[in-house]
């Protein structure tokens, strides 16, 4: 059973800086390789959003909301999905998780959320103005 633990939120300033990161364990059944996997945030009152992906050959993929902004990439050898977020706004305010797809999965790189089998329990980042 792959589990996936986000670390990194808080709250900051408009314009100030975030760097998450997602620690992937227990996925045995993707050896030797990564789970695909993306960032997706859920803000209160509104549906959950894809923020971005990567492929299995580390092609980023963004929202247009993240595009220009926010960072994603990752570290097999720490197992380990980073989201490294800057200038950051108010709109940004949310829950944001970590989700991985099934292994082998051809879709690496998709926004469709409902793709994802395996998701992390989120980190909280709250931006104020």
């Amino acid at each position: 059973q792959v589990q996936l633990v986000e670390s990194g939120g808080g709250s900051v300033q408009a314009g100030g800086s975030l760097k998450l990161s997602c620690t992937i364990s227990e996925y045995s059944d993707y050896t030797p390789n990564m789970p695909c996997m993306a960032w997706f945030r859920q803000a209160p009152g509104k549906e959950r959003e894809t923020v971005a992906s990567l492929t299995r050959r580390d092609t980023p993929y963004y929202s247009d909301a993240a595009e220009g902004r926010f960072t994603i990439s990752r570290d097999g050898a720490k197992r380990e999905l980073y989201l490294e977020m800057n200038s950051l706004e108010p709109s940004d305010t949310a829950m944001y998780y970590c989700a991985a797809l099934p292994p082998n999965s051809d879709k690496c790189g998709t926004f469709r959320s409902e793709r994802y089998i395996y998701w992390g329990q989120g980190t909280q980042v709250t931006v104020s103005s």
